[in-house]
């Protein structure tokens, strides 16, 4: 049982959580998977029309207009975080469990293709259900006119710039995500949130889902006569939307707001933190679940010898042997249980070289993990002895990686 504590996860904490979270997400079934997208594309497109709602009126600077709609559309990812969807951005840190070899690079493709599109697919649900409602004429068709502004604007950037604020966003929409791993209650999450995607709309960079929000708002309020009315009776002329067509969406938007999102978010946020925290346990990732310095016990010392060793130094195994180097067996618990007491024999008469597992087998401490199960099958063991360099510095067993592998 993981101890109770209310003190927020270290940083070394939250990394191997996200790792965990990323191995989740990368084995997700595709209706599961395409089902919580959609609901996250809904969720970032529901923040998005807040955004503009709240903004589109407001007599105050740019500066605190900005913050007050950076503020609101946090809804949208507090409703990811804490309601639980699939998230394009936020899966951008998925490649932390993808270089420690926890899921294959298929996995982690898949997951963002189907994600994308997942999320693509709930924005336009919003558009179209905003579309049924009139919210848009409301105000004068001022919320509309906002709205069709944003949306030009967007597509109107060149490539550089839009992938430039693509990376800039991901970067703080991850750490959003990353600070998240660090709370405990829904409280700590909501505050994790808040500065970074506060941060992000204020700054004006480019999140390409609520992207797939704005600019489909946008293409289907060019052609509505109101909103193109009042927007040029607020703007004192007709606005040019030349470039407000699906291929501007695509090519000149989303396509460089994407790549910049995983720029941002996949390799400047969760590579750089993988390095710092995972990147030995990926090179060597049996270290962390190894039985470290393995005690030795010589093979005409008894059973209940090796149970008190084993008590001593909080172990399950020992070695048998005249010395670490020249180990020649091991014993566990689960030898004394079988071939000691299920046997009716008495500890203190069986000797340890009687019931020892042997012949003595060992793999480098880099053996990746699915390597160290096959050769335990391999060879119809439980226990593997562990090196570096020639030198034992320590035993793993099944009963290890079991509990390596929970969640």
């Amino acid at each position: 049982m993981e101890y109770f504590s209310i003190d927020a996860y270290t940083p070394a904490q939250m990394a191997a959580r996200v790792e965990k979270a990323g191995i989740v997400k990368g084995n997700l079934d595709f209706l599961s998977m395409f089902t919580l997208s959609v609901m996250a594309g809904a969720f970032i497109a529901l923040g998005a029309v807040l955004y503009t709602y709240v903004i589109h009126d407001s007599s105050l600077s740019l500066g605190l207009t900005k913050l007050l709609g950076g503020l609101v559309f946090c809804l949208g990812l507090i409703l990811v975080i804490v309601a639980g969807a699939e998230l394009f951005t936020g899966n951008n840190l998925i490649v932390m469990a993808y270089v420690s070899r926890k899921i294959t690079l298929k996995r982690l493709l898949r997951n963002w293709a189907i994600v994308f599109c997942g999320n693509l697919v709930g924005s336009l649900v919003v558009v179209f259900l905003l579309l049924q409602s009139g919210q848009w004429t409301s105000a004068g068709a001022a919320v509309g006119v906002k709205a069709l502004m944003i949306a030009n604007e967007k597509v109107n950037l060149t490539f550089v710039q839009a992938l430039s604020r693509g990376v800039l966003c991901n970067i703080l929409v991850c750490l959003a995500v990353w600070l998240c791993f660090s709370g405990r209650s829904v409280t700590d999450k909501v505050l994790a949130i808040i500065f970074p995607i506060t941060a992000f709309v204020a700054l004006g960079f480019e999140h390409s889902v609520a992207n797939m929000y704005f600019v489909p708002a946008g293409l289907v309020l060019k052609h509505n006569t109101q909103v193109l009315s009042a927007a040029e009776g607020l703007l004192g002329q007709v606005p040019d939307l030349s470039r407000l067509t699906i291929s501007g969406f695509l090519v000149r938007n989303l396509l460089p707001v994407s790549l910049g999102n995983i720029i941002g978010g996949g390799f400047l946020v969760g590579i750089i933190y993988w390095f710092v925290y995972l990147r030995r346990t990926a090179v060597e990732p049996v270290r962390k679940l190894m039985t470290k310095g393995p005690p030795v016990l010589a093979p005409g010392k008894t059973a209940a010898r090796a149970v008190e060793i084993m008590e001593r130094h909080s172990v399950g195994s020992v070695l048998v042997g005249e010395s670490e180097e020249n180990a020649v067996g091991i014993v566990s618990e689960a030898d004394i249980v079988r071939k000691v007491l299920a046997a009716d024999a008495k500890l203190d008469t069986v000797k340890v070289e009687e019931i020892m597992s042997s012949p003595l087998i060992s793999v480098d401490v880099k053996t990746p993990i699915h390597k160290i199960y096959r050769t335990m099958t391999e060879h119809r063991i439980r226990h593997l002895v562990i090196t570096d360099q020639g030198k034992k510095i320590g035993f793993v067993s099944v009963k290890d990686l079991l509990r390596g592998a929970a969640p």
